[in-house]
């Protein structure tokens, strides 16, 4: 169980050991008080946080504590039976070999097909997607496919022989599913994991944390993994089993290098609010960059928990430039957002006023009440007036002959016939 202390701030760039007074010089209490913080200080430093290991081939046994099988990759098990032999690569498929050839009884998948097994069974795991032939039927369309039940020690037969284990056992259900006893010797447990907590970027999503352990990327700083400049706030998605929820403890952030980058963070996750898979609590992460860096800057999170190793991951915040208050950048538009609505207020207002004042005191109506239509037409009628004041001079003459022609038809000489010039079709 990992124990946790609260001590002064310590910094440690302006630490100097030839600074301290000579500890034979000083009072017992006070030296007896060095020696008790400095090993608490290094209980501290040994409880690290729980990573998903690189490989698939890990689990979790039914103390919640993880047991990586890395190192056990590969490693080659054979059964010799009567028409053909067994063989299981751990942790990556089982086959039935004989003089015909191999058949595959299924491949490894590193995805929820290793657990905890009951009774004697210390684990289990789970191998699909085999040979079709023959099994084009069976369950699911995966094929052939194995169980291989895990047995931390020797088997119960005393078949086993040797330190690195053997299979005990081989049932074969079908031609189609194969049961496999293995006995070996398992690793120690590791660190004891807090087993469905997640923390993601979505309220569904587990990106950072998954099932109370920290994802690839986000366990130690990566600079491929790291937020940009203009990213000034991120939200952090927590969820927990409901009946578990109640272990977890306020979020403990802390900033390298210290200097350059400013930190807050805020929402329920900050005040240690209890998360569910119902309602998430969010940690939301607000940074600004003071100090452009050529590396990155690390933030790292750690969420203890009452009885398993703390939850740890590490943000990365790139700075390119240097960036102003937020409340500078958002004053501006603040100001203006206020005077738009000053101004539509105050337009409003007017028209609407004007409007009554010329139709119930001026006795205007329709388009002509609306306030500043004079104005508007008294700029058209001089617009218009200007454009038909200047006229080309043939026009004017076409004009005025066209007038005087109308004016005084011409009259034919008394007895005289003219035939007519109209067209057909005129008055």
């Amino acid at each position: 169980m990992p124990f946790h202390f609260c001590f002064l701030p310590f910094n440690r760039r302006h630490f100097d050991i030839q600074a301290m007074p000579n500890p034979f010089q000083m009072p017992t209490l006070h030296y007896e008080f060095i020696i008790v913080s400095a090993v608490i200080l290094q209980l501290l430093g040994t409880s690290s946080s729980v990573a998903v290991p690189s490989s698939g081939c890990y689990a979790i046994d039914n103390s919640s504590h993880i047991v990586d099988f890395s190192s056990w990759i590969g490693r080659l098990f054979v059964y010799e039976g009567k028409d053909s032999d067994l063989v299981v690569r751990f942790c990556k498929d089982v086959e039935s070999r004989s003089q015909t050839g191999y058949v595959d009884f299924g491949r490894f998948d590193k995805f929820n097909h290793f657990v905890a097994g009951s009774g004697h069974l210390d684990f289990v795991q789970g191998f699909f997607n085999g040979d079709l032939m023959k099994c084009e039927q069976s369950h699911d369309k995966l094929g052939r496919t194995a169980q291989v039940n895990i047995i931390c020690g020797s088997c119960s037969n005393g078949e086993c022989k040797g330190a690195v284990g053997c299979i005990c056992n081989v049932t074969y259900e079908s031609t189609c599913r194969v049961i496999v006893e293995l006995a070996i010797p398992c690793e120690a447990p590791g660190p004891r994991v807090f087993k469905g907590f997640t923390v993601g970027l979505h309220p569904r999503s587990w990106e950072i944390v998954y099932n109370g352990m920290t994802q690839l990327g986000f366990e130690k700083s990566h600079k491929d993994f790291s937020f940009r400049t203009e990213q000034t706030h991120v939200a952090l998605y927590m969820t927990a089993i409901a009946s578990l929820s109640s272990l977890v403890r306020k979020p403990i952030v802390e900033v390298f290098p210290e200097n350059g980058l400013e930190l807050r963070v805020s929402g329920s996750g900050a005040t240690g609010s209890p998360p569910t898979t119902l309602s998430p609590s969010v940690l939301v992460v607000n940074w600004r960059c003071k100090k452009a860096l050529d590396t990155t800057y690390e933030v790292n999170i750690t969420i203890p928990v009452e009885g398993y190793e703390p939850i740890q991951f590490f943000l990365t915040k790139t700075c390119e430039y240097t960036q102003d208050e937020e409340g500078d950048s958002t004053r501006g538009w603040a100001i203006f957002g206020v005077l738009s609505c000053i101004f539509t207020v105050s337009s409003t207002l007017f028209c609407c006023g004007g409007f009554i004042y010329k139709t119930r005191v001026e006795r205007q109506r329709g388009i002509d009440a609306l306030p500043g239509m004079s104005i508007f037409s008294a700029c058209l009628e001089t617009v218009s007036a200007a454009g038909e004041n200047y006229s080309r001079p043939q026009d004017l003459n076409s004009a005025f002959a066209s007038e005087v022609s109308w004016e005084r038809p011409t009259v034919s000489a008394p007895g005289t016939w003219k035939p007519s010039e109209g067209k057909y079709g005129s008055i």
